[in-house]
């Protein structure tokens, strides 16, 4: 069942985003018209959480930060609308215990047999480029054996460059992929799906179909580890300077 507020979001920010960024999906028949599963997508900008749900017909809910949620004033109450109109749930990635509350909240999402959204890379790209994955989509996923849905976002940090709120007129467009079962991966690769040795090489594994939906060139580093690093005044880490265009 659609939730009141999912219903606000495709009325009230949804139709006006299809005329301002005419968005296009690539692939939709890989999502599963009921049952869970997880969509793994690239990072690109703060609206890839706007218009994935929006392409997508079944409602589907992401664990965000906890600062969406708590901010003061009327812009904190006009932000706390927009990530609640779209399913986002708060998560509050810098307590003890971080983890078991995230896995705590796909539970309750997988439960009601609902879609997740996920984005493995942790942050938006600094760049635009694809990130090395953490491990958390992994262990989501192994745990309560979901298929994962390799999802490529194009154009939405064109539409939303990052320090933006009002989206540009660039179109966006998305590519779905073919779902991964994790234990049938698991095992197919020699591993126990429950087993810690598995998380980074299906995390690597998902990162690469998403790199092959998108095109996008891969640095194998965190981007959280290059956003420090860039912010701190030191440029790109050794290993992760932009190729010469």
């Amino acid at each position: 069942m659609v939730s009141v507020w999912y219903m606000i979001f495709r009325i009230f920010i949804g139709i006006p985003l299809l005329f301002w960024n005419r968005p296009k999906i690539e692939g939709s028949n890989n999502i599963p018209r009921k049952g869970s599963a997880i969509l793994a997508s690239n990072h690109q900008a703060v609206m890839d959480s706007f218009y994935l749900p929006l392409m997508v017909w079944r409602e589907l809910t992401f664990p965000a930060k906890k600062e969406y949620f708590t901010s003061p004033g009327l812009s904190g109450a006009i932000q706390r609308f927009f990530f609640s109109s779209v399913g986002q749930i708060p998560v509050d990635r810098t307590s003890a215990g971080a983890a078991e509350d995230l896995q705590r909240a796909a539970k309750g999402v997988f439960d009601e047999g609902r879609l997740l959204g996920f984005y493995p890379e942790g942050t938006r790209s600094p760049d635009g480029r694809l990130y090395k994955a953490k491990t958390g989509m992994a262990r989501i996923a192994m745990t309560n054996n979901v298929d994962v849905i390799p999802v490529a976002m194009f154009g939405t940090r064109d539409a939303n460059p990052i320090g933006t709120v009002i989206p540009r007129p660039k179109k966006v467009s998305m590519k779905i992929g073919t779902p991964i079962n994790p234990h049938e991966w698991a095992r197919e690769n020699g591993f126990d799906p429950q087993s810690r040795e598995v998380m980074r090489p299906f995390s690597d594994y998902v990162m690469a179909q998403i790199q092959q939906l998108s095109g996008f060139e891969y640095v194998d580093m965190y981007a959280a580890d290059v956003k420090k690093s860039l912010e701190e005044g030191n440029g790109y880490p050794e290993g992760a300077e932009p190729k010469a265009r």
